[in-house]
């Protein structure tokens, strides 16, 4: 098996505006005015659109398939006795050309009992060009408070209950399954996440939404947002959730909290020269320069997926490579 490199995969017709920054950093053609995702080595569909969002190799097998015709080669031996044949991983280019609505998603336990889904939604953002985020609330928010701002649509009150945080390229972001958050436009990131498209809205009015239709899941409200944390999100707790790239200091390791460990990671290895890089399921994504990735030559926007029988994966040039994995089967 052989890293292979994949073309940009984007939705259309999303319900948010932006595009233009992913094809711009992947050197392709202009996006569509609402394609402002791109789901790299993907095994997760849009929800409700079964075929929409599923990654197709260059052979024309969709990956899902491919993983369950070989999960070993792919995965490895630990991986498949740990989790099966799921890649336990989704990765996501997101270009945000207008704010998101503030929404929430539900863990894996809620997911399971309500909506029959193997995960919940974790994610996590490396900032790849900064602004302003949104992300867990400022004081704890009663359950009647919060059904009234949403059938309101109070989308300036809404917002306001969440801290502000302006983030920069090279900072990470850790999101928790239950808290609200939103993405302020102009924000390009990568994002790693749980194998799921599950999204519990708050706010619709400016958006292509049908929100009390699309909003809970099919759940309807009352349960879907039990799903969300109303409790305050105090300081130390939202710092926690955040690694600054000026803390960092842009070293090569591992970008996430441990509170990330049971869902995913991102490895940043900053190339100058050779380097090798541990075998195992991956998702690259190069985030500056160039590199000779396993003998496979990858400028700056290109991404690859990386089966487990590649082993070891040799790296030359000069950049930076951001490598994205499942959780360890330990």
């Amino acid at each position: 098996m052989d890293v292979i490199v994949l073309p940009s995969n984007r939705p259309a017709n999303r319900f948010y505006r932006g595009g233009r920054h992913i094809t711009d950093f992947r050197g392709e053609s202009p996006a569509g005015s609402h394609e402002p995702e791109d789901w790299i080595a993907s095994t997760t569909p849009v929800f409700g659109e079964p075929e929409m969002g599923i990654t197709v190799l260059p052979d024309h097998v969709p990956l899902p398939t491919a993983v369950r015709q070989d999960p070993e080669r792919w995965l490895g031996r630990e991986h498949v006795a740990a989790f099966g044949a799921d890649t336990k991983l989704l990765v996501k280019l997101l270009d945000a050309g207008q704010r998101l609505p503030v929404h929430a998603h539900p863990d894996g336990a809620f997911a399971a009992a309500h909506l029959g889904h193997a995960h919940g939604k974790a994610e996590a953002w490396y900032i790849l060009r900064g602004g302003t985020v949104h992300l867990g609330l400022r004081e704890d928010v009663d359950a009647h408070e919060l059904r009234d701002l949403i059938d309101q649509q109070d989308s300036e009150r809404l917002l306001g209950l969440l801290h502000h945080v302006e983030v920069a390229p090279g900072d990470v972001v850790f999101v928790p399954p239950g808290q609200l958050h939103a993405i302020g436009e102009g924000v390009f990131l990568l994002e790693v996440q749980e194998p799921e498209d599950l999204s519990i809205l708050l706010e619709w009015r400016g958006f292509d939404l049908d929100g009390p239709r699309d909003g809970h899941l099919g759940l309807g409200f009352d349960l879907a947002l039990t799903a969300v944390s109303r409790r305050r999100l105090d300081g130390d707790a939202l710092d926690g959730l955040i690694t600054r790239a000026a803390d960092s200091g842009r070293d090569s390791g591992p970008l996430l909290p441990r509170a990330a460990d049971p869902y995913f990671g991102i490895e940043r290895v900053l190339l100058d020269g050779r380097r090798e890089i541990a075998s195992g399921f991956a998702v690259i994504v190069i985030a500056e320069g160039e590199a000779v990735v396993s003998g496979v030559t990858m400028p700056a926007g290109r991404t690859a997926v990386v089966p487990h029988a590649v082993g070891p994966i040799a790296a030359n040039g000069h950049g930076e490579i951001l490598v994205c994995r499942p959780p360890s089967p330990h």
